[in-house]
Order: structure tokens, then C-alpha cells, then sequence
């Protein structure tokens, strides 16, 4: 079969989400690094004099604000324009063309770092002027922009003037500026940071921010809750500017008055922002870059926005509002303020909320359509039935199930859209047993609970990093910290290796038990152990046709082991850390990984280069799923979001954030239309993928939420914790009434039920032992695995 397009070797082409906080990293370069690199490698976006800056509605904002300076040769406006010009090519590392510019309008350097542009109206220099010297403004704005051109070597694209005399140029570096100088690429980590120079009073700072917080907290209730979500990222990049210009003293006050203000869910942030006391505790720091390159999004209503704003006009407050042009994005909407706890539902993650446009674009949630089979009836079938009756029974518990439908579903991508294996003899003969199994299946509801299985791994000292059970749960594999991955058997039936090449020539080929011959009675065992890895094993899957086992590891690889013959068959090395996860698509042959590098990687197995590698996230990529049609692929993060990625072309088509911790388990229903999701905060989100909407919110568990399978009809949810119980939750209540009309997509304004302990059917305890597993057999008998805990 034709796989996805390979990426060359030494090219990998990232396949980057338009929405994505931090641009791709290359698969070589550490994340600090690969963050402040890749942040460069772009123009970043010039605050306009116009709202959208901010990513408002089109309202005018403050520009920067001015300082009095000495007479220069230009007008003061004009002096100002220039400025402005000189200012974004310093922020563009556009340094030949800044000194080049600068010698023309015999402008020194001090100047430029003194002057500034000054609020339309507000009274002081060069602000009253309005569209009385915009001739002039324009005049030398061309000049300025010539001069621009000339030193750029013609890679000025736009420039953009206002009322107000505010000019944005928005230049993109060709790699070559006049003189032959080059320009690098990916400037150093000391560029990302230039952003932090232009800084204000540091013994004002504190003022600034307990100004604001007072208005906010004075303001009405409608608009607090909106407007509070303005405290974290504004502490942050205060603090960061306070470093950043070695005031270690004022940073340290600053820091110790505001930190106990911010949501108990920054916690962890905050932990590690407390460790930057120094300049040079910056460069290199993940966490910080994140901040940086990322901007973080707030979504407010147009009448809180227009409160803000009037607010740091009437203050006067620039040093606010430089960090909501610089830093924040604020998606603005028309409508109702968000109560609190809305807005509480949706925050949490690294980088703020998701943009709307973010999750528009349209996505294929529907299942393929299945092949055809004729299911013969066995005497068992028939035992005990009427022979017509029992076809007609099939049928609706076949619908049930979604995957088998005669109808081909009007959500569901092309069959053809991205390449999938053709089905072998061994596939079809495996979807007849499994739809003879689906016959027998137990119709699960709040009526009708499925039984329990667990299995408990006792002594495991090696400690139990991952499990697996295959579909037809006739094999469990367990992933350890002594870098093993042992496989058990848990029918009657042993697991036997194939026999060697000397006793295969001697076997009859055309026989119809064949299969059954080749395998060695010799090496018959309950257990077999792999090795191969060196170090911990965190992440297993199963493929469909159980003749093959994936595992990943710490040491960066991720493994291809034959269940026929126990060994491993390939490596493939693409991760530089530790891999945390990976899992077989639905269909075999495609792959997917993530790891501490902060991207998931597809694979094929008989590639050994990664097909797509899917950039965004910024942090490690804990948890990866398959969509059950295998066009998608969802990925948890320690970032506190998940995403959904394209294979076909690479790009994010979904980002949902709600969850207060890295994200650790994920589930696809089997209908394909809802995602969901267990993080460290101990509830379960669950999300509308067609809509990109959050639909509910488990809560219930008291630690991390490591495992969640939805029963083989999708009418039960299970989940399982680090606090030793299995839940299980209506599903099928969950989804109904769901609100999905265009003003609650368009605004997020979600209203999840204040109390889910409605949707709990039971609650199951074990004696001692974290639930990291959960699995449907074909029958809908609940299987769990964990291993036991003295503790």
C-alpha cells in the first residue's frame, strides 16, 4: 500500500499549526534552544495603532507612551515616526539596518532607547497634534521607509500609518542585508529576551499592578471575573522585565506581594518563576521562553475590553498596556460578559485559552465505512434460537457499535483520504469473530453495569510503568522501570515462538493447519520477557492483529517487537529524550509517539523516519491517541491542553484547554464524535470534536486520572486513578441536550451541570492499587490493571 508522503531524511518537514503558541523545533535541538530559535525565525507581528494588535475588535488603543527629549533636526512628530520605524528594526535584531537609518536622520542610539510615541490626545509632546502635521508625519515616513528599503534590500512588505501618526512596518529579513552582511535565522536566546528592554520605572511597578488590581476588583461583577484573567500573565511578564533589567531587589518585593493573588492552578509555574532571580537565570529556561514566544490568549467580551481600556487611557498607565500590545492576545466577542465560573472551566493551561478560530476548521469525525461480511452462525449461534431471528438481533447491536453501518456517515472523511492497509485473509477471518463476539455483546446502561476483572501485578519491584491488553483481550504486556516489557498470556492458550528454519522446511505448507505447526510447543510459556531498551519503559501498544508490540522508552527510541517470534524488529530513533507514549492506529501501520521533546511524531512501521511530526505544544507530550477513523490524532500535554492534529497534512485543527494540570489520559467514543480526557486535577473533560467545544466535567476522582475507555456501545465511560478506585459514568446522559448552537461556539459560553455525581453509576475501590489501565473486552467485561502498593 502507498503510505503518507515521507518526509526527507535530513529535511523534515514540520508540519506547523497556524494557531501554535511556539513555531516547530527541529528534531535536533534541545526544546530550550529549539524555542528560542524557531521564535526568531519569523518577523514577529508589529503592534498597529489599531486594536487588533491586541487581537480586539478594531478599537483604537494607547500607543507607547513619550518621553520628553532633546530637539532633534526632525519635527517632533516626525521624530517620532522615525522612531517607531527604529524601534521595530531593533526588535526585528535588524541591527545593520537600525545604524544605517539612524547615521541618515543623524539620530544617536541613546535617543532611540529615551524616545518613545505618546497617546493621541494626552497632552504631552507630539500627542495633540492629531491629523494637523499628518502631511509632514507622511512626508518623512516615506523618506524613512526608503532609507528602510535601501538597507533592508527591498524586503520592507508593508507599512501602515495612522491618524495619529503611528507607523507599523512590518519587514521580513531576506537573509541578506545591503553590504553583504547575513543575517542569521535563529538569533540567540538573548534576542527572544531583547523584548524585556524597554521597561519603565522598577520602583512604579508595584503601583502599575495594584492599580489595576483595584480597579478590576472595584468594577462590576460582570466584568471582574472577565477581567481578572489579566493577573497572571501580567505578574509574569513584570517580573520578568524586573529580572530581565537586574532590578533583583524590586523583582523580589514585586514577586513576594503578588504571588499569593494568582490561581491556586499557577502554582507549579510559579515554582519555577520564582527560581529567575538573575539575568542570567533566564536564557535557557524553558518555562520563560514558553512565556516569550508564545502569546498568551485571553478571551474577553467587547464591553470589558472597552473598560480596560478606558481605564489605562484615563491613567495613563503605558507600562500596562506595552505588555497587552507585546505579550497577550485578547479574543474579543460580541455578547454577555462569561460569568466565573465559565470562565474558570475553560483556563488552566500555559499559554491561556485556545483562539476561536482555532477550532473552526472542519474536521471528519465520522466513521469509515466497513467492509462487508457474510457471518456464518456456529452451532452455538444457533443453540437455543430462532436461526432467522438471530441475524435480525445482529443488526441493530452491529449499528450500535458505529463501525459497522451500511450507510456510509455524512461526517466521515473520504475512504480514500489518507492511505490505509489492505485487509489479509487473517483481518477478515479476525472482524467475523469479532462481530460473532459483538452478537453476544452486553447491552451496558445505568440499569446494566459491566462486571470487573482486575488484574493486580504483585511484587512488581521493577515497577510498573505501562500496560497494554490486546482487542481480544487474550494478552496483557506490561512496561517496566528496568527498561523490560514482559508479556503474559492470560488464556489457557500458551505463548510459543516459531520454530527455526531448519524445522519450518520440513513443515507440509499447502495444510490447512499450518499455522499451528509452525509454532515450537517447546517454547510454551505463560510469560515472555523483551529486551532491548536502556531504560524505563513508560509507553506499550498492541496492534490490531496482534502479531506485533510497540513499546517506548527513556532512552529516546520507540521498538517493534514480533509476537511471533519475540524479538525486536526495528528501532526507530527520532526522539532525543524520553518517549512518554505511543499507540498503533485502529487499522496497523501507522503510528503514533510523544515525548519530553514536546512533539508527536507519526510513523509507519516500515518507514523508519517519521512521516509528519506535529509542533505546538508547549511541553511534553504525555498521552497520544488515535481517532477511531485514524485521519486524526489527539495528543495530551504537561501544558494543560490537548490537541488535535491532521494526519493528512500535519495541522492543529483543535486546541482545548480547561484542565489545571498535564493531561495523562485520553479516550475517543466510539461514534468518533467526543474526546475525553483525565489530567492531574483529577477530573474527566469531556469535548464535542465537531463543535471544539467542552460538553461536561466528571468530577468525583481525588488524583491523577491515568486511564478512561468507553464501553464497546459508548454508553459507559470508565475511569481509573492513582486514588486506587475504577469509575463509571452515563455517557449517554452526558451527551444529550448537548448546547451547540453558533452563539455558544462562537463565545465558549458553556453551561456544564454544577453537579456530576448525577452521571456516576459506582465507584470501585481496590485494596492498594493505582488504576493504569482499563480495557473493553469484545463482550463488554470491564478489564483493569494496576500494580499493587505497600503504601
Amino acid at each position: 500500500m502507498a503510505a503518507l508522503p515521507e518526509e526527507p531524511a535530513e529535511v523534515v518537514a514540520v508540519k506547523q499549526d497556524p494557531e501554535a503558541g511556539t513555531p516547530p523545533q527541529p528534531p535536533a535541538a534541545p526544546p530550550a534552544a529549539a524555542s528560542a530559535a524557531a521564535a526568531a525565525s519569523v518577523a514577529p507581528p508589529v503592534a498597529a495603532a489599531e486594536g487588533e494588535a491586541a487581537g480586539s475588535g478594531g478599537d483604537a488603543a494607547p500607543p507607547k507612551p513619550a518621553a520628553p527629549g532633546p530637539a532633534a533636526s526632525p519635527t517632533a512628530l516626525d521624530r517620532q515616526t522615525l522612531v517607531a520605524v527604529l524601534q521595530f528594526l531593533r526588535r526585528s535584531n535588524l541591527r545593520e539596518s537600525e545604524e544605517i537609518l539612524r547615521r541618515e536622520a543623524r539620530l544617536l542610539g541613546d535617543d532611540l532607547g529615551a524616545a518613545a510615541l505618546s497617546p493621541a490626545g494626552s497632552g504631552l509632546p507630539g500627542g495633540a497634534g492629531g491629523d494637523t502635521d499628518s502631511a509632514g508625519s507622511e512626508a518623512l515616513l516615506s523618506r524613512v521607509t526608503a532609507s528602510a528599503a535601501i538597507a533592508i534590500g527591498g524586503s520592507v512588505s508593508t507599512v501602515a500609518s495612522s491618524s495619529s501618526g503611528v507607523a507599523a512596518v512590518a519587514a521580513v529579513p531576506t537573509g541578506k542585508v545591503g553590504g553583504g552582511v547575513v543575517v542569521e535565522d535563529q538569533p540567540d536566546v538573548s534576542a527572544v529576551l531583547s523584548a524585556y528592554n524597554q521597561q519603565g520605572d522598577p520602583a512604579l511597578y508595584e503601583e502599575y499592578y495594584s492599580g489595576l488590581k483595584h480597579f478590576i476588583e472595584c468594577s462590576l461583577d460582570c466584568h471582574r471575573a472577565e477581567l481578572s484573567q489579566l493577573f497572571y500573565p501580567l505578574f509574569v511578564h513584570m517580573y520578568l522585565e524586573l529580572v530581565y533589567n537586574q532590578h533583583e531587589s524590586e523583582a523580589k518585593s514585586f514577586f513576594e506581594r503578588f504571588h499569593g493573588d494568582q490561581e491556586c492552578y499557577y502554582q507549579d509555574d510559579l515554582r519555577v518563576l520564582s527560581s529567575l532571580t538573575k539575568k542570567e537565570h533566564m536564557k535557557g529556561n524553558e518555562t520563560m521562553l514558553d512565556f516569550r514566544t508564545s502569546k498568551f490568549v485571553l478571551r474577553i467580551s467587547r464591553d470589558s475590553y472597552q473598560l480596560l481600556k478606558r481605564h489605562l487611557q484615563e491613567k495613563q498607565n503605558n507600562q500596562i498596556w506595552n505588555i497587552v500590545q507585546e505579550h497577550l492576545y485578547i479574543d474579543i466577542f460580541d455578547g454577555m460578559p462569561r460569568s466565573k465560573q465559565q470562565i474558570d472551566a475553560m483556563v488552566g493551561s500555559l499559554a491561556g485559552e485556545a483562539k476561536r478560530e482555532a477550532n473552526k476548521a472542519k474536521v471528519f469525525f465520522g466513521l469509515l465505512k466497513e467492509p462487508e461480511f457474510d457471518v456464518p452462525l456456529d452451532d452455538e449461534d444457533e443453540e437455543g434460537e430462532n436461526e432467522e431471528g438471530k441475524p435480525k438481533k445482529k443488526k441493530p447491536k452491529k449499528d450500535s457499535v458505529g463501525s459497522k453501518s451500511k450507510k456510509q456517515d455524512p461526517n466521515a472523511p473520504p475512504q480514500n483520504r489518507i492511505p490505509l492497509p489492505e485487509l489479509k485473509d487473517s483481518d477478515k477471518l479476525d472482524k467475523v469473530m469479532n462481530m460473532k463476539e459483538a452478537a453476544r455483546r452486553v447491552r451496558l446502561g445505568p440499569e446494566c453495569l459491566p462486571s470487573i476483572c482486575f488484574y493486580t501485578f504483585l511484587n512488581a519491584y521493577q515497577g510498573l510503568t505501562a500496560v497494554d491488553i490486546t482487542d481480544d483481550s487474550s494478552m496483557i504486556v506490561g512496561g517496566f522501570a528496568d527498561s523490560t516489557v514482559r508479556v503474559w498470556s492470560v488464556t489457557p492458550k500458551k505463548l510459543r515462538s516459531v520454530k527455526t528454519a531448519a524445522d519450518l522446511s520440513l513443515i507440509d505448507k499447502e495444510s490447512d493447519d499450518v499455522l499451528e505447526r509452525i509454532m515450537d510447543e517447546k517454547t510454551a510459556s505463560e510469560l515472555k520477557i523483551l529486551y532491548g531498551h536502556s531504560g524505563p519503559v513508560y509507553g506499550t501498544s498492541f496492534s490490531p492483529d496482534r502479531n506485533y508490540l510497540l513499546s517506548c522508552s527513556e532512552d529516546g527510541t520507540v521498538r517493534l517487537w514480533s509476537l511471533q517470534t519475540f524479538t525486536c524488529l526495528v528501532g526507530y530513533k527520532g526522539h532525543n529524550y524520553p518517549v512518554w507514549d505511543t499507540q498503533f492506529s485502529p487499522y496497523g501501520y501507522y503510528f503514533v509517539s510523544g515525548g519530553h521533546d514536546r512533539v508527536a511524531r507519526l510513523w509507519a512501521t516500515d518507514h523508519y523516519q517519521p512521516l509528519r511530526i506535529f509542533a505546538g505544544h508547549l511541553a511534553d507530550v504525555t498521552c497520544t491517541r488515535f481517532h477511531p477513523n485514524s485521519n486524526y490524532i489527539a495528543t495530551g500535554s504537561a501544558d494543560r491542553t490537548i490537541r488535535l492534529w491532521d494526519v493528512l497534512n500535519g495541522n492543529c485543527v483543535r486546541i482545548f484547554t480547561g484542565h489545571k494540570g498535564p493531561i495523562h489520559s485520553l479516550a475517543f467514543s466510539p461514534n468518533g464524535r467526543f474526546l475525553a480526557t483525565g489530567a492531574t486535577d483529577g477530573r474527566v473533560l469531556l469535548w464535542d470534536i465537531g463543535h471544539g467545544l467542552m460538553v461536561g466535567e466528571l468530577k468525583g476522582h481525588t488524583d491523577t486520572i491515568y486511564a478512561l475507555r468507553f464501553s464497546r456501545d459508548g454508553e459507559i465511560l470508565a475511569s481509573g486513578s492513582m486514588d486506587n478506585t475504577v469509575r463509571l459514568w452515563d455517557a449517554v446522559k452526558a451527551f444529550e441536550d448537548l448546547e451547540t448552537d453558533d452563539f455558544t461556539t462562537a463565545t465558549g459560553h458553556i453551561n456544564l451541570p454544577e453537579n456530576s455525581q448525577d452521571l456516576l453509576l459506582g465507584t470501585y475501590m481496590t485494596k492498594s492499587t493505582p488504576v493504569v489501565h482499563l480495557h473493553f473486552t469484545r463482550r463488554n467485561l470491564l478489564l483493569a490493571a494496576g500494580a499493587y502498593s505497600s503504601q
